[in-house]
């Protein structure tokens, strides 16, 4: 039905539409679907209204026709009556307010908003700084790297009791260390170019590289001078060594899956294994932690892990480099477990690209299935571990070439070969097994590198491992066949004389001959029982996990969740140790004060290392050394100097070119110096001078 007029408030010109809303001339029903778009239409509306009113002579509406900005809550309240125009006015504001608001899709104002507490402000640059330290601060690895530190501090005592005065195990091999970091630090500060030939056997050329050098620890060694520095230097290192331990072989755990109770059980069993309190006088030994860490940061690059697989996703190229970055710093400390870590690294590698050809080309061609970036970062990472292995390598060929006495053989291999009891047996050192072993001890013939007991808490973790564990099946087989196979290569010439298994790699693979001792090889087996433990504890820490949350009617108490950490507890108390540290033999005063090149008598392997910390007040040019083999040279001046000082000995140092010869008086009880130091010397054209508790004799 069409009207001409208003029909209950409707416009004048508008008909029903067939959904009962009204609609105009044209026939489009209005879009009032909003309050905004109703107040659109009553203006609308109240502007044709004004019109027709100006035209009827209405000067009411020719007042509203002067309004187009009016809206139709206005024009309502105009046309209201006096008792209710004030109520309709206050309606009208409101519905302005509320189209105003609403309008482009805005939400009404909240009344309440006022009552509401103002608005933090936006936190600086120095608090969000101060946030960010916070949150590493609690950052698992942060955690991690601290516990470890303390484990270290604790299992180690009293290494840090006494760190000025006292070594671990005993002061030979221990003194030699400290002397390499010290002269590594003075000859870069100094004299780089001479680095590699030392202060030590003169005249030797490449003295330093008579044994293993520790090269990656020579920032620490530019710090302080002199013997007290040395020790220190070296308690500290020998700390932090076992607490890098802990922490690369729990973040490698980690990476490959596990959760926090199984990656400690990984990290602490690989530090702290029984076998290796037998090393704790061998530093380049102990320090191990660069091959775990460097192994999980190649993982995490490369965006793989041993219960996930390969994920590109996770592939981070600045992971990769760092993990090659770390593989070369670990070489860098000696080949003596160097060498096996990079042929383990060239294995990884070949394995590595053998997967990408078949994935690039053969199974399910993919385009770049690990990236270009990550295969660059492998290339330019690959050749600087190759780069440093190989500068690191000429000084040691150099050896050979000047000292064939210095080679290995698979006799000597067989001295230091340790039969399959080895593997039950504990070190003196060892605080729960030591006293209990000692009669299997007595039936090895160098216990101290026979003695390669992992411990029975993770073999029986690992055992477990092989039936539950969160790794698959085929990770535990070849897990467990990893270790098997460096069980039999520990045992070098032990197990079928070697025929097929240590002598192969001792008489081909370049640099192999120069390891002296198989059962350090241990130290892989270790790392692989570790993380087969891991697996089996996962498993069990996961399952009670999920009976916690899913509400069953068995609930786990608070004691079963304990329990998840008693293998932690175990392994760690199977680590406690005895280790004696002895004071170090106090500086004489001589060797502040006579100059080089000088021989310090008696001479002898055990005696030459703590003399060559002494030399690190002053690094003067001495004879004396102790490695892992005696030049023949050093033989014959041993030899020759039995009757020093007679005529035959001093034109023998006088040709050698030395200068000094500093006998110790607390030392020749019952040599042949406790009769001839006093002798006269007028007839031999030297002379003898007493300072402190040596004669020094000046030829």
């Amino acid at each position: 039905m069409t009207t001409d007029t208003t029909d209950g408030g409707r416009p004048t010109g508008q008909t029903d539409g067939p959904d009962g809303r009204g609609t105009d001339a044209t026939g489009t029903t209005p879009a009032a679907s909003t309050p905004g778009e109703a107040a659109s239409t009553t203006e609308k509306a109240a502007g044709d209204a004004a019109v027709d009113s100006a035209k009827a002579g209405d000067d009411t509406a020719g007042d509203k026709a002067t309004k187009p900005e009016a809206t139709g809550s206005e024009a309502a309240a105009d046309k209201a009556p006096e008792g209710t125009k004030a109520d309709a006015e206050k309606k009208a504001d409101a519905e302005k307010k509320d189209g105003a608001a609403k309008k482009d899709g805005d939400v009404p104002a909240d009344p309440w908003s006022a009552f509401a507490p103002a608005p933090e402000p936006a936190p600086g640059r120095p608090r969000r700084a101060a946030r960010a330290v916070g949150r590493l601060f609690v950052h698992e690895w942060t955690l991690a790297a601290l516990a470890a530190l303390a484990l270290a501090a604790a299992l180690t005592w009293p290494t840090l009791r006494y760190p000025l005065y006292t070594l671990p195990q005993d002061y030979w091999d221990p003194s030699l260390q400290a002397w390499q970091m010290a002269w590594s630090g003075h000859a870069l500060r100094t004299e780089p170019g001479q680095l590699f030939h030392s202060n030590t056997f003169f005249p030797e050329a490449w003295s330093f590289a008579f044994s293993d050098m520790l090269l990656g620890y020579a920032p620490a060694g530019m710090i302080g001078t002199g013997p007290e520095a040395a020790v220190l230097r070296y308690n500290i290192i020998f700390v932090l060594a076992h607490a890098l331990a802990t922490f690369g072989a729990y973040v490698l755990a980690r990476q490959l899956g596990a959760v926090r109770a199984g990656a400690a059980v990984a990290g602490v069993s690989y530090t702290y294994a029984p076998w290796l309190l037998a090393q704790a006088g061998h530093l380049h030994i102990i320090s191990n932690g660069g091959i775990p860490l460097a192994l999980a940061m190649l993982a995490r690059g490369h965006g793989w892990s041993l219960r996930h697989g390969y994920r590109p996703e996770r592939r981070h190229t600045g992971w990769t480099h760092a993990g090659w970055l770390v593989a070369a710093w670990q070489l860098s400390l000696g080949f003596g477990i160097g060498l096996v870590f990079a042929y383990v690294l060239a294995g990884i590698v070949l394995v590595a690209a053998a997967t990408w050809f078949l994935r690039r080309y053969v199974v399910r061609p993919v385009k770049r299935p690990f990236g270009t970036r990550l295969l660059v970062a492998d290339l330019v990472g690959g050749l600087t571990f190759a780069g440093v292995g190989a500068l690191l390598a000429i000084p040691f060929f150099k050896v050979a070439e000047l000292h064939p006495n210095a080679e290995r053989t698979l006799a000597e291999i067989g001295v230091y070969s340790p039969p399959a009891i080895g593997f039950l047996t504990a070190p003196s050192e060892s605080r729960v097994w030591g006293a209990l072993h000692e009669g299997a001890r007595e039936t090895l013939p160098w216990h101290p590198e026979m003695t390669l007991l992992p411990g029975f808490v993770l073999y029986a973790l690992a055992a477990g491992g092989l039936f539950v564990s969160v790794w698959r099946l085929r990770h535990r087989l070849l897990l467990l066949a990893g270790v098997l196979v460096t069980l039999v290569l520990a045992m070098g010439t032990r197990f079928f004389e070697g025929t097929f298994t240590y002598a192969p790699l001792f008489e081909h693979l370049p640099g192999w001959n120069g390891l002296r001792t198989p059962g350090r090889l241990m130290l892989w087996a270790t790392l692989l029982l570790g993380l087969l433990a891991a697996g089996a504890v996962t498993a069990f820490s996961e399952r009670v996990r999920e009976l916690d949350v899913e509400g069953s009617a068995v609930r786990p108490s608070p004691w079963l969740r304990a329990v998840a950490l008693l293998p932690l507890l175990l392994v760690t108390v199977e680590g406690l140790n005895v280790t004696p540290h002895p004071a170090v033999p106090e500086q004489p005063v001589a060797m502040r004060t006579v100059d080089g090149p000088m021989l310090v008598l008696p001479s002898s392997q055990n005696l030459d290392q703590p003399v060559m910390l002494w030399t690190t007040s002053r690094f003067q040019d001495v004879v004396n050394g102790g490695s892992g083999f005696t030049p023949t040279q050093l033989d014959e001046v041993r030899r020759v100097t039995l009757s020093f000082p007679d005529r035959t000995s001093i034109d023998y140092l006088r040709v050698l070119g030395v200068r000094n010869v500093v006998l110790l008086r607390h030392q020749i009880v019952g040599t042949p110096w406790e009769v001839t130091v006093d002798a006269p010397v007028d007839q031999l054209g030297i002379t003898r001078e007493e300072i402190g508790d040596a004669v020094v004799f000046r030829l």
